[in-house]
């Protein structure tokens, strides 16, 4: 299994036999050089969407249309884009598993804002916000999604038992990194933590070394860099919960599936 940042937002997650492409925003991202696009779209299976903000949509309607692959995510962010560019989605909603080949896939609460702007100063709702669950391979990703700590973090790990910690720590409009290592002391039980939605604008975290600081001994962080995977070899063994005290359905063209 491999998990390749992309700058900002974006991922790509090869797990099982799938490949996930996560908030694919490259035009505009300071961070992502635009000539590595192609290799980072190769093979694609799938794209994964948290909400409707253009620095996580991107480019993915264009890229679900030209790879000929599924936009995957909350349903009234995708019946939204299906309607209007005829692509194929698979829409779901929080509490929802799918299967995504081999990978299992379940959408979880964020707390984040709404809304997208779009011309006319038209502002849509862009879909409920979320965070998903990645799980395949011995191993399960908390991918957080924009959001602040929630108390529900701490069901979210206790039911999904997460190792691998994917969170938007950037400040301003996700938690900072200060409050990143408060909720992954306090509600999970990682074994590696990556950071991400920081670095590419100067109102963001440039480092994380408040994460890094802040973070219960044994806790492997990685910062990541672009276009870089970062491996993780497969696991057979089952993890039990242990909280730290605190101190692919079938699809046709233009179609949305409701799961």
């Amino acid at each position: 299994m491999q998990i390749t940042w992309l700058g900002h937002s974006g991922f790509r997650i090869d797990i099982e036999n799938t490949v996930l492409l996560i908030d694919p925003w490259f035009t505009g991202n300071p961070m992502f050089p635009d000539h590595l696009r192609p290799q980072a779209t190769a093979q694609v299976s799938h794209i994964l969407v948290t909400h409707g903000h253009g620095d996580h949509m991107g480019e993915a309607i264009e890229l679900a249309r030209d790879l000929g692959v599924p936009l995957v995510g909350p349903v009234g962010l995708i019946q939204r884009h299906v309607a209007r560019s005829g692509i194929d989605g698979i829409g779901f909603n929080r509490g929802g598993t799918i299967t995504l080949g081999q990978a299992r896939i379940t959408m979880v609460a964020a707390s984040h804002s709404l809304s997208a702007q779009e011309a006319q100063g038209v502002t849509p709702y862009a879909g409920a916000a979320c965070g998903y669950m990645i799980s395949g391979e011995g191993h399960t990703i908390y991918l957080s999604g924009d959001t602040d700590i929630m108390a529900d973090m701490g069901w979210m790990a206790e039911l999904h038992q997460p190792d691998i910690g994917l969170l938007a720590a950037g400040g301003r409009v996700t938690m900072d990194m200060e409050r990143a290592a408060f909720a992954a002391r306090k509600y999970f039980n990682f074994r590696t933590v990556i950071p991400y939605h920081y670095k590419g604008s100067p109102e963001l975290a440039q480092d994380a070394s408040p994460l890094r600081a802040g973070l219960p001994p044994g806790i492997e962080l990685v910062e990541p860099i672009v276009m870089e995977p970062i491996r993780f070899a497969a696991v057979t063994e089952v993890r039990a919960y242990a909280p730290r005290p605190f101190a692919e359905p079938q699809r046709a063209n233009g179609t949305l599936q409701l799961v």
